[in-house]
């Protein structure tokens, strides 16, 4: 006999986390199924645990560039307070503290694998091989997130590289890390790895720089960035094969363009995600395994009759990003409970920071995106080294901001900033673009002096206000 609840969230990560706590806050009984550990990827093997690594490096960072903090400094980071500290924050990997919020939240925990079994159906495998079959009077959530990408190389997969969840649980720095990617998983664990103790790291990515989603510049000063802390960077090149001694031996990866052989201690590949679908009995309502589930701004999934299934999170690769993901549950949540809602800002106002340093903040478009969508735009860039804030905040600080203005409706489009802390400035930048507030109401939005928030007004400035 099967179980019946008013909903059944398939994952239990921050995504599924927030759309079930949003339907039994509405009144509504929730099953949340998780078959790893609650709190997801992001508590355990993602966000947290690689910004617990990566700050201590960016403080250090700061301290070198601060007259007074950098004479103080004695020696290099101290890297097992490092790791003790990101172990503190995963909790070992225990996830009791989570069951109980969800308990505490009127959800039910059920533990195990969960698939689709037909129309409204979910059936849930637990670890010693038992079932239980739950049934949803209003909606079945899919929350699933999504796992690395491995691509198609010679004597990759055979190699067993680490992934995003190797590389921020390792207990010690490798000597040697080769990291094949460009994007963000790529260069935040590039840079916390050598700032952590390791040797040699050497970081190859296929396209002519790295970040390749944001502006330009963005790409062009985080390489420089990531080579002045003495990573190696290798553009326009890619890994042809991998080879490796034993399982537990060094890897030898041969590159192409004749860029030669790196031998390394540790591999990691960060080359993208793809949604976690493969087992997950989408073929029993009509839709395709192995990629992302398609969804309208509802986030019900396309070609389900019915409108009962939602799919959120990286599971429908609309955002891959973990506030994204959670924006998208709320948004759900409240059309499960009958509300009027609809998900747009992971289309027009996307915020992501990029905890390097220097560290990245952008949202909304790039200039590029602007002018490929057929907007009338026009950018505005100001050197974030010549605000006095970022002079206070540190000696040789430098960094850029950028602006796009949409010049028919005089409103920003899109935000891009680099430069120390400038992920706290992100937010403003956030509320321009979704609210869409005109330039001329920004002149009025009067920032402190002196913080590096003062770039708004210079920006402004320069755009002719």
């Amino acid at each position: 006999m099967s179980e019946t609840f008013d909903v059944v969230v398939i994952g239990g990560g921050p995504t599924g986390e927030n759309v079930a706590a949003r339907a039994a806050a509405g009144g509504l009984s929730v099953a949340l199924v998780e078959h790893e550990l609650y709190g997801g990827e992001c508590s355990y093997w993602a966000c947290v645990p690689s910004k617990a690594l990566l700050r201590p490096t960016e403080a250090l960072w700061l301290a070198q560039h601060t007259p007074g903090a950098r004479e103080a400094l004695k020696g290099p980071l101290v890297a097992s307070a490092v790791l003790a500290h990101r172990d503190a924050l995963v909790k070992g990997y225990d996830d009791s503290s989570q069951v109980k919020w969800a308990e505490n939240a009127n959800l039910t925990p059920v533990r195990g694998h969960g698939r689709l079994a037909g129309a409204r159906r979910v059936s849930v495998t637990a670890k010693d091989g038992s079932t239980r079959e739950l049934e949803a009077r209003r909606a079945v959530v899919l929350a699933t997130g999504s796992h690395p990408r491995v691509p198609d190389l010679p004597g990759l997969r055979a190699s067993k590289p680490w992934d995003n969840r190797d590389a921020t649980a390792a207990a010690r720095a490798p000597r040697r890390l080769l990291v094949l990617g460009g994007g963000v998983e790529a260069v935040e664990l590039a840079q916390a790895w050598r700032g952590l103790g390791s040797e040699e790291v050497t970081l190859v990515q296929r396209s002519p720089r790295v970040l390749t989603r944001f502006e330009p510049f963005v790409g062009e000063q985080v390489a420089q960035a990531l080579r002045d802390s003495g990573v190696r960077v290798v553009l326009e090149t890619e890994a042809a094969r991998v080879s490796r001694a034993g399982t537990s031996g060094e890897y030898a990866v041969t590159l192409t363009h004749d860029a030669g052989e790196v031998r390394a201690d540790a591999l990691l590949v960060a080359m993208g995600r793809v949604a976690r679908t493969d087992d997950l009995g989408l073929e029993t309502v009509g839709l395709k395994p192995g990629g992302s589930v398609e969804v309208d701004d509802q986030l019900r999934a396309r070609g389900v009759a019915g409108g009962w299934l939602y799919a959120c999170g990286d599971v429908n690769g609309r955002n891959l990003l973990t506030h994204m993901g959670k924006y998208q549950a709320r948004t759900a949540g409240d059309v499960i409970l009958g509300k009027q809602a609809a998900a747009w800002a992971d289309a027009r106002a996307v915020p992501q920071v990029v905890f390097t340093h220097p560290q990245v903040a952008s949202v909304g478009l790039t200039e590029e995106q602007a002018r490929r969508a057929g907007l009338p735009v026009r950018a505005v860039q100001y050197e974030l080294g010549n605000v006095t804030g970022t002079v206070l905040l540190g000696e040789g600080l430098k960094g850029t901001a950028k602006l796009v203005v949409d010049e028919k409706r005089r409103i920003i489009v899109g935000a891009s900033f680099t430069g120390p802390e400038v992920g706290e400035m992100l937010h403003a930048a956030t509320i321009a673009v979704a609210g869409q507030v005109s330039l001329d109401t920004l002149w009025h939005a009067v920032p402190s002096f002196p913080t590096l928030s003062e770039v708004w007004l210079r920006l402004l400035e320069t755009y002719g206000l």
